[in-house]
């Protein structure tokens, strides 16, 4: 079963890129005809991942950079990083290496405590989405911290300022080694998501192995994989997580 996954996620991945390639042509010829049905497309685009519900951002900040060839690069740098995965539900969970943010190395079940459920949530501050529903997970952990564990895992920056830069979002740079993607994090230290944070090694190891970029929640229990949310920023649903774990409790 998990030969049959690999290879659709093999097979799905140039079809994803070229629909995002086509995606950037489309737009960028339409914006030369009408730059306000353009501008209409892409905001009910941006409505489905929560940037036109976010208030600290307006179309002028993101919008554009829909039609920019770092948009281009940045997927396919996340279909790259993504297509490594080996998560599945109802099998093994990869038990990868993180590191904590005093910088020891250490891994994902070190997290598993006996038979409760391990929420992970995967992200980073660049990511508005993942950062606009902080809320809704630091929620989960007020309400099911009796019954389940939470770990955020920091992956590479979603919007770096030399990347696929958002206006007006947090000013991080691509990370180019572990002190910069630990200092990164410290951002999210600051929004105290009310549980541990552990950052993924340079080599995205972690993030490759649960297909996890930008972001990305899971629950594994007992070593194994119960819950698989769909990949970010559309299919990053905390409300999911909270009624898997509504049925599981």
């Amino acid at each position: 079963m998990i030969l049959i996954w690999k290879w659709f996620i093999y097979l799905s991945m140039p079809c994803l890129f070229c629909f995002a390639f086509m995606q950037f042509v489309f737009l960028t010829l339409l914006n030369l005809i009408s730059r306000s049905l353009t501008k209409k497309l892409i905001l009910k685009m941006g409505e489905k991942v929560t940037m036109t519900q976010n208030p600290k951002f307006k179309y002028e900040d993101w919008g554009p950079t829909f039609m920019s060839w770092n948009f281009v690069k940045t997927i396919l740098g996340h279909m790259w990083t993504n297509v490594g995965q080996e998560a599945f539900v109802g099998n093994n969970a990869p038990d990868s290496p993180v590191i904590t943010l005093d910088g020891k190395i250490t891994s994902i079940y070190n997290y598993l405590k006996d038979n409760r459920p391990l929420v992970l949530s995967f992200g980073s501050c660049t990511c508005p989405p993942f950062m606009y529903k902080l809320c809704e997970f630091k929620q989960l952990v007020k309400d099911f911290g009796d019954v389940a564990d939470f770990l955020v895992v920091y992956v590479a920056e979603a919007h770096s300022t030399d990347g696929w830069v958002f206006a007006n979002n947090f000013d991080i740079t691509k990370h180019r080694n572990q002190e910069e993607r630990l200092a990164a994090a410290q951002f999210l230290v600051k929004e105290d998501p009310l549980c541990p944070i552990v950052v993924d090694e340079m080599k995205d190891t972690t993030a490759s192995k649960y297909g996890a970029i930008p972001e990305r929640l899971y629950v594994l229990q007992a070593g194994k994989v119960v819950y698989k949310g769909k990949i970010g920023p559309r299919g990053y649903s905390p409300e999911e997580v909270r009624s898997f774990l509504e049925k599981m409790k």
